[in-house]
């Protein structure tokens, strides 16, 4: 038996903690932003919504008995490949939901005529809930569990699936609400996407800093020991003094260029300093090509 010490426990329940939370942000753009304003986005939340415009069946049961089928099927086909924080995610949107639509009323933000306005405002909310829940690893089921059974069988991307299947779902919202839904359920799942992958990859950005310093050794090692993040030296001359001069080139995280701009300006306040973004860093410490396995470069001729 795996005995977890106090950091164990703690770092779990704060990974629940934050998914509760995500999950709270999600439920409350779908019940009081995106249902009044009849914006259908994918998903089974997407699906849920058109059940209940439909049949009267409230969203978050309907979410509910959308997953367990998913999630009954999923067993049968693929085997139990679900974590628990997927279950608990499924189980704790489906009651959040049902909760904010007994007590909070419905248009509570005045945006039922806004359809625009909802779908931006909708998507973006949804987005952040949906990434604060997957950086802990978690998921909101619907769509994941269809895109593991699909993949299983056939040789297509999961990003496809998602692609397909929301298409198919904002497609059919035709037949209960008016093409306007289907309009506004496209911008809803682009933003949506847009806000899931700017949260993602915000952390992971990379950026490239060239360093001119009357103190390059000292500010190199400093870099080095302090931020623990590689230097490389280029020689330089300077046109109009014609003096060489060393470079410090240093690639980074986003987020530690604040750290590093004190670090420069505590060694050289007078260090001529450029940053910028750089779209993609392989290597030690950041990413590493991926191929696939039966892919081979081409020869050059």
């Amino acid at each position: 038996m795996v005995k977890l010490s106090k950091k164990d426990i703690f770092n779990e329940l704060k990974s629940y903690i934050i998914i509760s939370l995500g999950l709270v942000v999600y439920a409350f753009a779908w019940i009081c932003i995106l249902a009044p304003a009849q914006v259908v986005g994918g998903g089974a939340s997407g699906i849920a919504l058109i059940i209940q415009e439909a049949l009267g069946v409230p969203m978050g049961l309907g979410f509910l008995i959308l997953n367990v089928i998913l999630l009954g099927i999923a067993l049968v086909l693929i085997g139990p490949r679900f974590g628990i924080k997927t279950i608990y995610a499924i189980l704790f949107i489906s009651l959040v939901m049902s909760v904010i639509q007994q007590i909070i009323p419905a248009d509570l933000l005045g945006l039922k005529d806004d359809k625009l306005l909802s779908a931006i405002l909708g998507g973006a909310l949804c987005g952040v809930g949906v990434t604060l829940c997957l950086l802990q690893g978690g998921s909101s089921g619907g769509t994941d569990i269809v895109a593991m059974i699909i993949t299983k069988f056939f040789n297509v991307s999961m990003g496809r699936v998602y692609m397909i299947s929301d298409m198919i779902i904002i497609g059919s919202s035709f037949f209960v609400f008016d093409l306007d839904a289907i309009i506004y359920g496209y911008i809803m799942v682009g933003v949506f996407s847009y806000t899931v992958d700017w949260m993602m990859a915000g952390p992971k950005q990379s950026m490239q800093l060239f360093i001119i310093t009357k103190n390059p050794d000292l500010l190199a090692e400093q870099i080095s020991v302090n931020l623990k993040r590689g230097v490389t030296v280029l020689n330089g001359e300077g046109w109009y003094t014609k003096e060489p001069v060393r470079v410090l080139m240093v690639v980074c995280r986003r987020v530690q260029v604040s750290s590093l701009h004190r670090l420069i300006n505590s060694v050289d306040k007078d260090a001529f300093v450029t940053t910028s973004a750089v779209t993609s860093v392989y290597g030690r410490g950041f990413e590493y090509m991926k191929f696939k396995s039966n892919e081979t470069p081409k020869e050059v001729k």
